[in-house]
């Protein structure tokens, strides 16, 4: 018998959870297991996922194969009906103590091969922080759950749920834990980072959280907040972003596309001038930020001057770190019964804001010669300087910590110190 393997597809917060499925399935003394945590996001991820399942049968063949994730909480039966697969979770079983009981050796046959419960019905976050996973020098922490908005191209809600918090408390306390462990970066994550709060006392932001951590864990070196939507955040996080160098100036705004009306079919809360502005104000209280985006490329009827409004956002919103994704439809969304756009167009747009994506990072690349950065060393070549960007150097750095040099170079995507 062996301990169990695990396989994570998908989000950071995936990742999050695969690690502490770990120590539930430990805990439980789960063996000769195989858990796939999958992703939902896309029809691709979901063809990738099986993939995957089919492959780690093969090389796996007496294990027991249990997937869980995004896509298994969406599409049960789809994973089910597999012959390789033996179990599916869905995305609050997986983290139950209990489901991980009942996979134990002498329990794995007596349970049902489907464990998936109606997501909306939960109200909580799972009581499943652990103390960081990652390098050892940048722990993740989730603070939030799920999502209360309906865009039409997505299908997460369904397999996330509505929006749940983790109170400040618990969240402070964690991050206190986490640097007397040695962390020297923490970054918040969820799945609706700025919705964090709406459903706590007294309706707390974004900011008021951000604000609390960096004034009750002074020793922190520095935090990061992953995706947000730029048209949800409050007055404080821009105070944040204005007063506190510990907060790192780089941030990745879920923009989604360029033009408004695209923007209003997909049921966006914000237009194109509200991307603009808000890059512009951020930039001008922290001249050094920084941002990512993700961009949908060939959403349906979009057209060539439509999809010039998205190119055109990379330089109007000064983006550096795109992530770009050709629109593939999903079933039970919207979005999926509107008029389709042509599959060659949807990939040369892709590969055209690709391009503009490469090219905004070596331009910014360009401009970090001769400045000096804090950069946080991720192994001993290699590190990230506070807007996120990899380092290269030529000797050993100490690992998890933070050193100071000067920047001399470039290569592919990539900074040399």
């Amino acid at each position: 018998m062996s301990a169990p393997k695990f396989t994570t597809l998908g989000c950071r917060l995936n990742a999050y959870e695969t690690e502490a499925m770990k120590e539930l399935a430990g805990a439980a003394g789960v063996q000769n297991a195989v858990v796939v945590n999958t992703c939902a996001v896309t029809a691709e991820a979901v063809r990738k996922a099986k993939k995957e399942i089919r492959k780690l049968r093969r090389e796996n063949p007496d294990a027991t194969l249990i997937v869980t994730g995004c896509a298994a909480q969406t599409e049960p039966q789809t994973f089910v009906a597999m012959p390789e697969v033996n179990k599916v979770i869905g995305n609050t079983e997986k983290m139950s103590a209990a489901t991980w009981n009942g996979m134990a050796p002498d329990l794995i046959g007596q349970t049902e091969p489907v464990q998936v419960d109606d997501i909306m019905s939960v109200t909580e976050t799972a009581g499943h922080l652990i103390d960081g996973f990652g390098t050892r020098s940048r722990a993740y922490v989730q603070v939030q759950n799920g999502c209360d908005h309906r865009c039409t191209f997505c299908i997460i809600p369904y397999g996330r749920g509505n929006s749940r918090s983790v109170p400040a408390g618990v969240v402070v306390e964690q991050i206190k834990r986490l640097v007397d462990k040695g962390y020297n970066e923490v970054v918040l994550t969820g799945v609706d980072l700025t919705s964090w709060g709406a459903d706590l006392p007294a309706d707390p932001k974004l900011g008021d959280l951000v604000m609390r951590i960096l004034k009750l864990v002074p020793d922190l070196p520095r935090l990061r907040i992953s995706s947000i939507d730029s048209i949800e955040v409050d007055d404080n996080l821009m105070q944040a972003i204005a007063t506190e160098p510990r907060l790192m100036p780089h941030l990745h705004l879920s923009l989604q596309h360029g033009d408004d009306l695209i923007l209003k079919r997909m049921k966006r809360r914000h237009l194109r001038d509200d991307a603009i502005k808000f890059s512009e104000d951020a930039r001008k209280l922290r001249p050094d930020m920084t941002f990512g985006a993700d961009i949908i490329a060939g959403f349906p009827t979009e057209t060539e001057a439509m999809f010039q409004n998205s190119l055109k956002l990379v330089e109007d919103c000064a983006l550096t770190w795109l992530h770009v994704f050709p629109y593939s439809p999903r079933q039970g969304t919207p979005a999926a019964k509107m008029p389709p756009v042509n599959g060659k167009d949807i990939k040369a747009r892709a590969a055209r804001l690709r391009t503009a994506g490469s090219d905004a990072v070596a331009k910014h690349l360009s401009a970090q010669m001769g400045k000096t950065h804090h950069i946080l060393m991720e192994n001993p070549r290699m590190g990230r300087t506070e807007q996120f960007t990899e380092v290269s150097f030529q000797t050993d750095q100490p690992e998890s910590q933070i050193v100071t040099a000067t920047i001399t170079g470039m290569r592919d995507q990539q900074l040399i110190a």
